[in-house]
């Protein structure tokens, strides 16, 4: 069977925070790994883009990772315009070097790292520069916990808003919601008390409180509710309290 002669194959990537004001945009890398092919003297058959995928899921939530080392067949080369587009996850990368040298192919950067030849000291740049990508990463999210957590603490705003508050005035902090901080107090003293999210659900209900949608309330939003306004509600530490569960819930019959 002739497979006729080596072809390049691209790979892009663009998760959801570069895909604004990075120098790797889609159009950048595009042009990066064309240059790259025709320098190598290789036929741009096809490129793929994962678009809005981050660099640390595996290989199974990267569709069109999946489908350029799938087309790759021997002697073609899969280029990418940096090696932090196939992942910043050293074993990921090392996996999907390897399923495409079991293919008879090779994985190139356009921006070289280490990938123009195999000899020793060429792998070991690629894996320094792996570390380094997976390193960022870390380094990246890390900061955005810290800034977040700055913001929670100033009360503002992060993500959603969370049962029992509203934006304030400002647009940007949160208040209390008088409404939703008393179905919050029923929760809590409830289950407090042992009860179960089935049983507070029916509490709520019977009390005239609406969930959000202003739906009755069902024991899985009571559930929700509980791993997260009561596990952990915002700038409140709440002192533990001890009640009768049959007591506490025959008095919001």
């Amino acid at each position: 069977m002739t497979l006729g002669p080596p072809r390049a194959i691209g790979y892009l990537r663009v998760s959801t925070a570069e895909q604004s004001g990075s120098g790797l945009g889609l159009e950048a890398q595009a042009n990066a790994i064309g240059g790259a092919a025709k320098r190598l003297g290789l036929e741009l058959v096809d490129m793929h883009t994962d678009a809005g995928v981050s660099g640390g899921l595996p290989l199974e939530q990267r569709p069109a990772l999946v489908a350029a080392l799938d087309a790759l067949r021997r002697g073609d080369v899969l280029i990418v315009a940096k090696r932090d587009r196939l992942g910043r996850d050293v074993l990921n990368v090392a996996m999907f070097e390897r399923l495409a040298e079991r293919k008879g192919a090779r994985i190139v950067s356009a921006a070289g790292e280490g990938t123009d030849t195999n000899d020793p000291t060429s792998r070991l740049m690629r894996q320094i520069v792996d570390c380094f990508a997976e390193y960022e990463r870390a380094i990246i999210r890390a900061r955005t916990r810290a800034a977040l957590a700055v913001k929670r603490g100033r009360g503002e705003r992060v993500g959603g808003i969370p049962f029992g508050y509203q934006l304030a005035g400002d647009g940007r902090t949160l208040a209390p919601h008088a409404l939703e901080q008393r179905a919050l107090a029923v929760v809590r003293e409830l289950r407090a008390a042992g009860a179960s999210v089935r049983a507070i659900a029916e509490a709520l209900n019977r009390r005239g409180f609406r969930s959000r949608t202003g739906r009755p309330w069902v024991h899985q939003s009571v559930h929700m509710l509980v791993r997260t306004s009561i596990a952990s509600p915002i700038g409140v530490t709440p002192a533990p309290v001890v009640v009768d569960v049959a007591r506490a819930l025959a008095s919001h019959r």
